[in-house]
């Protein structure tokens, strides 16, 4: 029944298919197929996970919350007091001591889900298969679709330029929002548009901001603006919330293809430049900057006790999920 109602969702999510190259640039990242295989494999797979921090938003579920009432992990005896409910004294304790006591337990609640999708100018880029923000689009649509049947509450912001945030709404809502901005149209930025994005460390203030503790944070991203000043903010996520640091990646990020002479243009500084790629200085140069690079982004998550998982634009999104959640 499940399947049947996200199948019927995926052909409401996305519009008819591009034919047509300038109509393809505009087109969604993912196609009906696509979206189906991914559902399908929400299906078959095993989708139990722990909760590592205790949940402060107030939706009954499986986890174990800061709240004390009702649920099912006993917390503490204590002394009865004026209005208390009657059905929770602890007779045992009561009969020992001649004073009213009564038990009280450790409220479930459902921690919400918010996914941080990177759609900036350096993730339209790949050179295997699909571009890195498709890959984030499919990632993004796993998580959601994987969420769905605990009737989590999903939200999640989109990073890009006029980039937003979609609020939290539980179960097929929540999911059918969040692929929706994740699959859409994600054409080459121009050059006036970069400034307009705002900063990873103006995303991560805002999360800290916006999210109630015990959320599950995704981040999906190339991390390419993550910086050493960006360590305090990151901190405090990592404290507050059980977050999980996803890197796409494009090979030809790792190791320089040689194609010989060719033309980049260089996002950060909106400037051209010609390199080499014949020259096997010029790549093995560039090995070792990027090699460093990816170290230092993976260091700073590592110093806050966050592992980060990576995918490149040829990987297999299923075995990252699986090894996120120690399925292997």
């Amino acid at each position: 029944m499940m399947l049947n109602r996200l199948r019927s969702m995926a052909s409401r999510l996305l519009p008819a298919q591009a034919t047509g190259w300038a109509e393809r640039v505009h087109a969604p990242l993912l196609n009906d197929d696509e979206l189906s295989e991914i559902i399908s494999h929400v299906q078959a797979m095993n989708l139990a996970h722990q909760q590592t921090k205790d949940v402060h938003y107030r939706q009954a579920g499986n986890y174990r919350s800061v709240y004390l009432g009702r649920g099912l992990d006993f917390e503490e005896v204590r002394p009865y007091q004026h209005g208390d409910e009657m059905r929770d004294m602890d007779w045992r304790t009561t009969a020992r001591t001649g004073k009213p006591y009564l038990k009280v337990y450790r409220e479930e609640h459902q921690p919400p889900l918010h996914i941080v999708v990177d759609r900036g100018a350096s993730m339209r880029f790949g050179t295997r298969k699909q571009l890195k923000v498709t890959v984030a689009a499919r990632i993004a649509a796993l998580f959601a679709f994987a969420a769905m049947p605990a009737n989590t509450c999903i939200g999640g912001t989109m990073w890009q330029p006029g980039g937003f945030s979609l609020p939290c709404r539980n179960g097929e809502e929540g999911a059918t929002q969040l692929v929706q901005a994740a699959l859409a149209a994600c054409p080459p930025l121009l050059e006036d548009t970069h400034a307009e994005a705002r900063t990873f460390s103006e995303v991560l203030r805002e999360l800290d901001d916006l999210l109630p503790r015990g959320t599950r944070l995704v981040l999906i991203s190339d991390f390419s603006q993550l910086h050493e000043q960006d360590l305090p903010v990151l901190m405090r996520l990592a404290a507050h919330h059980s977050l999980l640091a996803l890197q796409v990646i494009d090979n030809a990020e790792v190791t320089l293809p040689n194609v010989g002479m060719m033309r980049f243009f260089d996002v950060a500084t909106n400037k051209t430049r010609w390199l080499d790629t014949g020259s096997q200085q010029v790549r093995s140069i560039f090995g070792k900057q990027a090699e460093a690079l990816h170290m230092r982004q993976h260091e700073l998550f590592k110093r806050i006790g966050v592992n980060v998982h990576r995918c490149s634009t040829d990987g297999d999104i299923y075995n990252l999920f699986a090894r996120v959640y120690g399925y292997e």
